[in-house]
């Protein structure tokens, strides 16, 4: 696991996107597939010894992992913010166990109902998270926190899953932005919602951020600061042409590459083969509506 440092007082723990390499297994499995394959971040915000933790990662030992490194900086007080329910986020709670984690109440709600598949290994397959830990505290809308001195707020949106949870920093000009956003596409977890994806990306763009971070992107771009808004755009493009796809023949069976081709030219988002896959189930669950 890399640890990058986009910002100041941010730091990114970073793995995967590891050309031929598997993690968990070589059969599928929502551990490589879902967030070692397409490369994925958990971050930290730092401010003398306090830090705030964003998502623990695949796995236990990722997240333990990220509790060393904090407390090798001086770190004695954590708390977990998590990004929303999905696996490859939450994976690593146990580590966390004895510190404050907080989510979006929906997100309570999803990992609660869903609790005896995850341990089971049976919601996703495997490998099951058992035990898994729920979050402690939860809240709706806005939630304004402290990390030592630095001041951040963190928002709801519905993109991407209806409980996700974003932070804005530096007086809202830097997002960490979970999966609300991803390079080098989007993945429609939730398509009879596309319309208000749509319209809540309309709503980040309005913030005017100038650096964003997601937790599926290039190592090296979060290394080097995170992305334009442009990511947002592109997002929003990718999305409105996974509509008219539908009535579209030819533009349905465009690869990946072809489809997002004016923003790849334009520098906005990259190109990793691995988001094909993704790109044929967000057709399909687009077409299907």
């Amino acid at each position: 696991m890399r640890v990058l440092e986009p910002a100041s007082g941010v730091l990114a723990f970073y793995d995967g996107r590891i050309d031929g390499v598997r993690l968990h297994s070589a059969e599928p499995n929502w551990l490589d597939d879902g967030g070692f394959t397409l490369g994925i971040a958990s971050f930290a915000i730092v401010d003398g010894g306090e830090a705030l933790v964003y998502d623990t990662h695949l796995t236990v030992d990722h997240a333990r992992e990220i509790r060393v490194e904090l407390e090798s900086r001086g770190v004695t007080d954590m708390q977990v913010l998590l990004s929303h329910w999905h696996l490859d986020h939450v994976a690593g709670n146990e580590a966390f166990a004895d510190c404050e984690i907080i989510a979006h109440a929906w997100t309570l709600e999803e990992l609660t109902a869903r609790r005896p598949a995850i341990e089971g290994g049976t919601l996703e397959g495997p490998p099951p998270i058992n035990p898994l830990v729920l979050p402690h505290t939860t809240f709706e809308g806005e939630l304004e926190l402290a990390v030592g001195r630095t001041r951040l707020t963190v928002r709801h949106v519905q993109i991407h899953s209806r409980d996700a949870a974003v932070v804005l920093l530096d007086d809202g000009d830097l997002v960490l932005a979970g999966d609300t956003l991803e390079d080098t596409i989007t993945y429609v977890s939730e398509p009879a919602e596309i319309e208000l994806h749509l319209s809540e990306l309309d709503r980040m763009r309005s913030w005017g951020a100038t650096r964003y971070l997601p937790c599926h992107g290039d190592p090296e771009r979060i290394a080097a600061g995170g992305y334009a808004p442009t990511l947002v755009d592109a997002t929003l493009r990718y999305t409105e042409r996974l509509l008219a796809a539908r009535g579209d023949a030819a533009a349905a069976e465009l690869t990946l590459r072809e489809f997002v081709r004016p923003e790849l030219d334009a520098g906005w988002i990259t190109y990793l083969p691995a988001y094909e896959a993704v790109h044929r189930e967000n057709l399909a669950a687009v077409g299907a509506l």
